[in-house]
């Protein structure tokens, strides 16, 4: 299956309420599936609809392929101890997620995209693996020929209102730490992660 390129959005509203967090997003005000019978359509949901339901909402979120979220999935699995509190971390870990935490990027997808083209460093290396995974202590930057480009220098100069107790970051800075293994609690997104461990136990 591709990568989805259509209005975001719109996924949104499927599900009733933004999974990103932006106060402009059309589900603010219309919080019902788009299309003429969105207002007056009433499905009951199975049990596997709704953990399909969750574990799209996560896809959706960090932009990730089915072929990625098992494979992530599968290795929470591996690791041992709670999977869902794995998975989560995992997945706040991935390069293209703590560059958009910090501020350096305005979506996540903004963010893959800076990493894919070789605009992002670690520990003063050049890295294009969106999936890298950033362990505590690491440097994550953007590159000094990079930091002209209109979207990364307005994050760099309106870092965002909170970030993440795991990630620090100076004011005006083009690069920031992570300073702390992400967990459940420190997380900005939430979400059903038992829900999502049970589908892909079946």
């Amino acid at each position: 299956m591709a990568r989805y390129t259509g209005p975001k959005h719109k996924l949104c509203r499927r599900l009733g309420y933004c999974i990103w967090g932006s106060p402009k997003c059309p589900s603010v005000k219309r919080p019902y599936p788009p299309g003429q019978h969105g207002q007056t359509l009433r499905r009951k949901m199975s049990v596997y609809g709704q953990q399909l339901q969750d574990k799209q909402k996560i896809q959706m979120h960090y932009g990730l392929l089915e072929r990625q979220m098992r494979r992530t999935v599968h290795e929470a699995q591996r690791m041992g101890g709670v999977t869902g509190a794995n998975l989560m971390m995992l997945l706040e870990s991935r390069l293209d997620a703590v560059v958009y935490r910090l501020g350096l990027a305005p979506t996540v997808q903004a963010a893959r995209q800076l990493v894919t083209h070789c605009h992002v460093t670690v520990d003063g290396k050049k890295c294009n693996m969106p999936s890298f995974v950033v362990k505590p202590g690491m440097v994550v930057a953007v590159r000094e020929r990079s930091r002209k480009i209109p979207m990364v220098a307005s994050g760099a100069e309106n870092p965002p209102a909170a970030i993440p107790e795991y990630l620090e970051r100076a004011a005006e800075s083009f690069e920031g730490r992570m300073v702390a293994t992400p967990n459940l609690e420190t997380i900005p997104f939430k979400a059903d992660t038992a829900s999502v461990v049970e589908f892909y136990s079946r």
